[in-house]
């Protein structure tokens, strides 16, 4: 019984746990993803940093390639790179990403922070995990895709920024 009410008061120490996000902007300086440190995101490839600063939008293939939701990425002044953006469907389905780009490399970057995926393919579908996420170029497109693909329900999702 002592064990079970010990159990009850553990604290995660996931650090990007906590609340969920408020209500989706696209303004990268309106993230609600903390950075754990101070340490300012790593650039190992400028042409991979410019980019991601210059991107054309976010998909996910549920909802459509034909509209790109948008997305901001911008670095603070200490040099973290926010990155945000959502796309949503006619049908009401979403895709949100929230985090901070901790690197960026020759055709990848890893982000920290929250994807969520609501109300698609299936209306009631709810997916939504804070970690570390590896975005990459595969084949030469003109994207950087999630490289998680089933991590939700089994589902295949792919998540795109576009360049």
């Amino acid at each position: 019984m002592a064990l079970a009410a010990l159990a009850a008061c553990t604290v995660s120490s996931d650090p990007i746990a906590g609340p969920p996000p408020a209500p989706i902007s696209t303004n990268a300086a309106d993230s609600v993803v903390a950075p754990v440190s101070e340490q300012p995101t790593r650039i190992l490839s400028q042409r991979d940093a410019d980019r991601l600063l210059g991107n054309t939008g976010l998909t996910l293939q549920w909802i459509g390639w034909e509209r790109r939701g948008p997305v901001s990425i911008a670095p603070d002044d200490r040099g973290v790179w926010h990155v945000r953006g959502a796309q949503t469907g006619s049908d009401g389905g979403e895709l949100e990403v929230d985090g901070i780009i901790t690197e960026t490399g020759e055709g990848y970057f890893i982000l920290r922070g929250t994807v969520a995926i609501t109300d698609t393919p299936d209306r009631g579908r709810e997916c939504r995990a804070d970690k570390i996420w590896r975005f990459a170029i595969t084949q030469n497109r003109q994207y950087y895709r999630l490289r998680e693909f089933e991590w939700c329900d089994g589902l295949t999702d792919y998540v795109d920024i576009y360049f």
